[in-house]
């Protein structure tokens, strides 16, 4: 029955991105900007240089390129669209009907992400190999790993976006709070620079936060840079932390949704 669910909303949610998909064809131009400007820099770090925290300059353009192709993944809006369908007081529609409420917006953006999959991850990826010197994954274990750890990175997001998007219901207006979550994961993510470049206290901070499980354990894994332990290990403290993730944005939404009121019949 949850799989049955789950999958009608990613129907929805991958119907709904259809109204936006010129919106993901003008994407393709910006991701491919967004890895030139990266590459150009790291060109720039690298001159002269056998290697630079622990990566290769092919491996870098690699990290940067690959990471960039994900990130067009697992973003998705569903933070946005539930706050804006809080406000407007769609949400006690969704409410009202015989299903749980997280469930509904985890399978939209389970949606988001098959369609970002299709029309903006694929295209961006032959887009950006064309130009780009990317490496494949070392082998076809490390392949099925990374695809793994991909799939959690989506969940995960979605979690993360779910518990922030529950917070428009005691909060005025979350824009403060969805740009902080925005920075903090794209700077914890190792999206912006690999983990291995941040100061000791950051990088103990980090490994303590679920953020580098969305770009980095992937992209490690990606690379090769992890022994088959180590991913075995990552694989399921990813694993943990989307399990946590999920149950918690459930439990915060039935806490905060106890201050909903509906009117009428």
């Amino acid at each position: 029955m949850t799989g049955k669910v789950l999958l009608a909303f990613a129907r929805i949610g991958f119907l709904d991105m259809l109204a936006y998909r010129l919106r993901y064809y003008t994407g393709v131009i910006n991701y491919f900007l967004s890895v030139t400007v990266y590459y150009f820099l790291w060109k720039a770090i690298f001159a002269g240089r056998e290697s630079f925290g622990g990566f290769r300059f092919e491996e870098m353009i690699t990290y940067v390129t690959v990471g960039w192709i994900i990130r067009s993944l697992y973003f998705n809006n569903i933070d946005w669209d539930m706050a804006s369908d809080i406000q407007e007081g769609k949400v006690s529609m969704t409410m009202m009907r015989p299903v749980n409420l997280p469930m509904t917006y985890i399978g939209k953006a389970l949606g988001e992400a098959a369609f970002r999959a299709v029309l903006l991850a694929v295209p961006t990826s032959l887009v950006l190999a064309a130009v780009f010197p990317i490496q494949p994954p070392p082998g076809p274990g490390h392949a099925a790993a990374f695809l793994a750890s991909l799939a959690g990175s989506v969940l995960m997001v979605s979690a993360i976006n779910f518990i922030i998007g529950s917070c428009a219901i005691s909060l005025t207006s979350i824009q403060g709070l969805l740009r902080f979550k925005f920075w903090m994961q794209e700077l914890l993510s190792g999206l912006l620079v690999p983990l291995t470049l941040f100061p000791a206290p950051l990088r103990i901070l980090s490994g303590w936060l679920p953020f580098e499980h969305i770009g980095y354990t992937p992209m490690m894994i990606y690379l090769g840079k992890l022994t088959w332990a180590e991913t075995g290990r990552i694989l399921l403290l990813e694993l943990f932390w989307i399990a946590a993730l999920l149950w918690f944005g459930n439990w915060w939404w039935n806490r905060l949704s106890r201050k909903i009121t509906i009117h009428g019949g």
